[in-house]
């Protein structure tokens, strides 16, 4: 899935065709602002992306993606007017993987996306890092929750709840350290935010939920043995 930032509906419709002509899915965003909701709730392997947006820019749009933990090695090209050499040159510095200049070859776009991903497919670009138990597979690179290969669909926070969780597995951990560490809350502050989304992923799982195990009057671990009913309440 390919996520096209470009706040053009016609050149936006028009890369959306020629790119599913190539075999690609997009999910088209008119805004950075939009972008970044739709990055907190899908999964994409790729984002092409416009500089002069409304709002944010894309500049801006890049930084915080490559500053973001979960996002920071998605590949990125920039598709823009804008081919002043200072304009790439910032690009580049940005940590983005090419730079398309409009009007572009539909023909050539699709060969720069292809040779991206085909060298992270086979590990010339970042590394790949899975983290699994009890069946559940989290694919921290590409933001993937599966099971048995079955994607799962995870919020931002569900994922980042249950990567916490996977990074210590057997270790018991407190509600108050959950929040810390995946909501950036201090320690003092009480919420039962951890609760409630731990009975989502817990929903989502399904029959694989209870590898999350609650422990009373403290919080969870998550434990890939077998564990009983009254383990997951």
């Amino acid at each position: 899935m390919l996520l096209v930032v470009e706040d053009d509906p016609d050149l936006a419709h028009l890369l959306e065709y020629n790119l599913s002509r190539g075999g690609y899915k997009c999910h088209l965003s008119g805004s950075a602002e939009e972008a970044l909701e739709q990055l907190s709730h899908k999964s994409f392997d790729l984002v092409l992306l416009d500089i002069m947006l409304p709002g944010m820019d894309g500049f801006e749009l890049c930084r915080k993606i490559r500053q973001h933990q979960l996002y920071k090695d998605l590949p990125i090209i920039m598709v823009t007017a804008k081919g002043e050499e200072i304009d790439r040159i910032l690009g580049f510095e940005l940590g983005i993987d090419d730079y398309v200049v409009k009007p572009f070859s539909p023909r050539e776009l699709n060969l720069r996306i292809r040779a991206i991903l085909k060298r992270e497919r086979r590990g010339g670009g970042k590394t790949q890092e899975i983290l699994s138990s009890g069946g559940v597979a989290v694919d921290l690179s590409r933001h993937i929750v599966s099971i048995d290969g079955k994607e799962l669909f995870f919020t931002l926070m569900e994922f980042k709840l249950l990567v916490a969780l996977l990074k210590r597995k057997g270790e018991a951990q407190s509600r108050e350290t959950l929040l810390s560490d995946v909501w950036e809350i201090d320690k003092s502050i009480s919420t039962r935010t951890i609760d409630t989304h731990i009975t989502r992923i817990r929903e989502k799982l399904g029959s694989r939920g209870c590898i999350i195990r609650t422990v009373r009057g403290f919080g969870y671990k998550l434990d890939d043995k077998e564990a009983r009913g009254d383990d997951c309440q």
